[in-house]
């Protein structure tokens, strides 16, 4: 049985947007921060984009089946291209990321950091002018680097503690203080000249892996 995925809204929560169910989203009061993708392509263009953005995509964008993966490329080509050919391009930072993936399954045990464990590899982009050029990282990277990013540029380091937040954290410890967990800031390099944008076909043609063959039986 097939269920049709509703459209996504904005201030409804879902499977694609857990924002608006977030405790702490509400008691902050930022709902309002969660707003819609066209706002984001209107303040890469004209050069506001807030210091973070975080951009998900709905059921249609997001390569889960059914959803086709060129639809999902296609789309981030294009959030990545509009920062590009914005005025913020020469100080962003863009990380691609997936929480899943339909690739081959990964033979590689997950690191043991608390009793949550770490998951299995998925793929990660770092696209910036800064961004080191033909570098692959070979740290012990997830999630929680994107946050220890965040919090060492824009807070100085301020970590959210469980111990002292004031409210219920089921978290183990602070991932972004684990000795296992890599820094971002290694896949940077700030005193290269900054590379310009790259801008992408959003309809790229097929690669050679995309070229149908003949089957055996065909070419018997």
């Amino acid at each position: 049985m097939i269920c049709n995925q509703p459209s996504q809204k904005v201030k409804v929560p879902g499977i694609w947007n857990p924002l608006p169910a977030f405790d702490t989203v509400k008691q902050d009061g930022q709902l309002g921060n969660v707003q819609d993708i066209a706002n984001f392509y209107t303040a890469a263009k004209n050069g506001s984009l807030p210091a973070v953005s975080w951009v998900v995509p709905n059921g249609m964008n997001s390569e889960h089946p059914r959803a086709l993966v060129s639809t999902g490329q296609t789309y981030v080509t294009n959030l990545i291209n509009t920062v590009m050919q914005g005025p913020d391009w020469s100080s962003s930072a863009i990380f691609l990321a997936w929480d899943d993936w339909g690739g081959f399954y990964d033979h590689v045990v997950p690191p043991h950091v608390d009793e949550n464990g770490y998951g299995l590899r998925v793929p990660g982009l770092v696209i910036s002018p800064y961004a080191r050029k033909g570098y692959i990282d070979h740290q012990t990277l997830s999630f929680d680097a994107y946050l220890k990013f965040i919090e060492d540029d824009f807070l100085s380091g301020q970590r959210l503690d469980p111990k002292t937040d004031g409210r219920p954290d089921p978290r183990p410890t602070v991932r972004e203080n684990v000795s296992i967990l890599g820094n971002l800031i290694n896949d940077f390099d700030f005193s290269q000249t900054p590379r310009p944008p790259m801008v992408l076909s959003l309809h790229p043609a097929p690669g050679p892996s995309s070229t149908p063959r003949r089957s055996y039986s065909q070419i018997r």
